[in-house]
C-alpha cells in the first residue's frame, strides 16, 4: 500500500546518530516542506538539549 508521505530522519552531526523520525504529507510545496522540517528540527534540538546547528534532516528513501 502506497502512502502519500515522505519520511525524514533528524541526525546529530556530532555523533552521527539518528535522534528522531518524522513523516510529512507530500502535498506540501517545497517552501512549506522546508519550513516544517526546520520547525521540527528546532523542536528536536530543544527536546534533546542540543544546539540547533548540529542537527540536520534527510529524507529516508527506504521507508516501508
Amino acid at each position: 500500500m502506497k502512502t502519500d508521505s515522505k519520511h525524514y530522519q533528524f541526525v546529530n552531526s556530532q555523533t552521527g546518530n539518528t535522534i528522531y523520525y518524522h513523516s510529512l504529507s507530500i502535498s506540501f510545496t517545497e517552501d512549506e516542506l522546508r519550513a516544517e522540517l526546520d520547525k521540527i528540527k528546532g523542536q528536536v534540538a530543544t527536546q534533546n538539549g542540543l544546539p540547533i546547528g548540529i542537527i540536520y534532516w534527510e529524507e529516508v528513501k527506504n521507508a516501508n
